[in-house]
């Protein structure tokens, strides 16, 4: 079972490579709609620049994956313990 989730240190580098697509976005969105003059070409490369982190964040790509946690080994159920449901006897008394 090939096991498709981004560990601790993939979601850190996930998220340095997110904001930093978006601030150079940003960036050149600003300077080259300063340059020109339209406001509308700024947005239109910070949307890109957002489609292009989504693409290369959001999927769980291996790069993400490359520190998985080890869990503990399972307990069989033979040696764990029975859950054991509260009793009854503490029960509240009505009042009149």
């Amino acid at each position: 079972v090939k096991v498709l989730f981004v560990d601790y240190k993939g979601q850190k580098l996930a998220e340095q490579i997110f904001q930093g697509i978006i601030l150079i976005s940003a960036a050149i969105g600003f300077v080259y709609g300063l340059i020109i003059e339209q406001f509308g070409w700024t947005v239109y490369i910070v949307l890109a620049g957002f489609a292009v982190s989504c693409v290369l964040t959001l999927p769980p790509w291996p790069m993400f994956r490359r520190n998985p946690l080890s869990w503990q080994p399972a307990l069989p159920e033979s040696t764990a313990e029975p859950s054991q449901k509260p009793q009854e006897s503490t029960k509240k008394k009505k009042h009149k």
